[in-house]
């Protein structure tokens, strides 16, 4: 008797194992879908792979919480998150995506030499998904995986201005919304912001610090990131963020045809 339960434990374990690695193939065959779709709705994705939708649901709720798709709750529909831009980064070919994006960057850093920074929206917050630091001696240091809000910043106010109303609206009602930070003067900046086409931040979030933001649109227009240039605000003026803005604005464009 006690040979055959163990035989039996054993058994249970290799279906959980077999188990295990088919979710993990559903998923990545979830994740393979979006190589040439943009955004696709969860029966699209159930059709694609030959699953039940309730599986799909599941399986792209993981891939939620883990920051490798996200839904748009207006759409239903769902994209590829900011986990893919933290993962392309490390890719070692020098022609991968990734490191073309990374060589626009550095480029930027060697025409402004300041910090450049590239950020994604996650919610109510912002994320730098790939910074760039500058070679002076005194500098901004950018950790990547840094969170910070969306209410204040350069590129907070770029992810917010050109996102859709729906979402404004979302992300000024949040109850987090800091009491400091006027909501219709911040919509005066949004409207302003997207008749310059890039955004102005001195000493919002850090005092010494100034930054100068610019959007970056998929081939669909749709904003995915924000392209930032900053640096101590005694060196990075108004009068040096607009002249800054031409360049930046242009490599913004570049790394957007980048994006599918």
């Amino acid at each position: 008797m006690k040979h055959y339960l163990k035989r039996k434990e054993v058994g249970v374990g290799v279906e959980e194992h077999k188990s295990t690695v088919r979710s993990v193939e559903r998923a990545l065959d979830i994740l393979l879908c979006f190589t040439n779709s943009t955004e696709l709705g969860l029966s699209e994705i159930a059709s694609r792979i030959s699953l039940h939708k309730s599986t799909v649901y599941r399986l792209l709720a993981a891939l939620e919480a883990k920051g490798f798709v996200i839904r748009d709750p207006h759409t239903e529909k769902y994209r590829l998150g900011f986990s893919i831009w933290e993962l392309s980064a490390n890719l070692a070919q020098s022609d991968d995506p990734a490191a073309i994006v990374l060589t626009e960057m550095e480029r930027l850093r060697d025409i402004v030499g300041e910090t450049i920074s590239l950020y994604v929206r996650d919610g109510n917050e912002r994320i730098r998904i790939q910074a760039v630091e500058s070679k002076q001696a005194i500098r901004r240091v950018a950790p990547i995986g840094a969170r910070m809000p969306l209410a204040v910043g350069a590129s907070s106010k770029v992810l917010v201005a050109y996102s859709d109303p729906a979402t404004q609206e979302q992300i000024l009602s949040d109850p987090a919304w800091p009491e400091y930070v006027d909501r219709d003067v911040f919509r005066q900046q949004l409207a302003q912001i997207r008749q310059l086409g890039y955004a102005t931040s001195v000493e919002e979030r850090e005092i010494g610090a100034a930054a100068v933001a610019a959007p970056i649109f998929d081939r669909t227009g749709r904003i995915t990131a924000s392209l930032a240039i900053s640096g101590p605000s005694n060196r990075l003026t108004l009068e040096k963020m607009t002249e800054f803005s031409t360049p930046l604005i242009e490599v913004a464009r570049r790394m957007g045809k980048m994006v599918k």
